[in-house]
């Protein structure tokens, strides 16, 4: 039985949404070497843009081997095309190139491995963002919401980092979702957190309906409803199964096939 593919991913954070070829540039410079050859083993799975935030979140995969180039190239691509003495978004960011996450897509990678490949910037074993709108322009209330869901606060969801945001004349509770390292904690009523193993240790997540449920209730406790969710971010094995996909197919440009508000 032939091997698996030794796959990887990155959620590559720029500071540009409104000008869709310019993040497209970005998004293919990761799959071209300076020659203008075709990398191997490397795919764009999506492109989520947010005009508000003027923000997008590139998904790139490859073997563990290439990310590193792929990556290196795209940076290069969007720290020459974004000029930051320009920009305007209500998203926190630190330049062109704002977050450079990398994790693995299966246990034939550990988490060791992306962080030798990870730039300086930082590895981890799962990252997907969950953006909970709450109807109302009160960002004190978005404040509030957030303090208590974060998981440094008593009684907040492990693993999740929180900011309130004002988006669309609403506010976001925009969730950055970590893995935890432990076996998911026992949730009777709801749905169980998404687990999985790397290099041996079990590792898990808050599902995104638990956090939307959480935000609800802590919102309608200050008589103010929900608007919807977003996620930003596939499951691990939704992404291991596109990447798959993908790199069978040949499709680099595999963001053109992947027409949903997901990454």
């Amino acid at each position: 039985m032939a091997s698996r593919r030794r796959l990887v991913a990155c959620l590559l954070n720029v500071s540009e949404a409104r000008r869709k070829d310019l993040v497209e540039n970005v998004a293919r410079a990761a799959l071209y070497d300076a020659e203008g050859g075709k990398r191997e083993e490397t795919a764009v799975l999506n492109i989520f843009s947010d005009h508000d935030y003027n923000r997008s979140v590139i998904t790139i995969v490859a073997s563990v081997d290439s990310i590193r180039d792929a990556v290196l190239s795209a940076c290069q691509k969007a720290c020459a095309l974004i000029d930051m003495r320009s920009h305007t978004g209500v998203h926190p960011c630190m330049g062109a190139v704002d977050l450079v996450p990398i994790y693995p897509l299966g246990e034939e990678v550990g988490v060791e491995e992306c962080v030798q490949q990870a730039l300086g910037v930082g590895a981890s074993p799962y990252v997907m963002n969950c953006n909970v709108t709450i109807d109302t322009q009160a960002i004190a209330i978005g404040h509030s919401v957030a303090a208590a869901i974060r998981g440094s606060a008593p009684g907040g969801l492990p693993g999740v980092q929180v900011l309130a945001l004002p988006h669309e004349g609403a506010v976001e509770i925009a969730c950055n979702v970590e893995s935890v390292e432990g076996a998911p904690p026992g949730h009777p009523a709801g749905r169980p957190w998404p687990s999985f193993v790397l290099d041996g240790r079990p590792y898990c997540h808050a599902p995104a309906e638990l956090i939307t449920a959480r935000v609800a209730e802590l919102a309608a406790r200050r008589g103010v409803g929900l608007k919807g969710t977003a996620l930003v971010g596939f499951t691990p094995q939704e992404c291991r199964g596109l990447a798959e996909q993908a790199l069978s197919e040949g499709i680099g440009e595999f963001w053109k096939e992947q027409r949903r508000i997901r990454m």
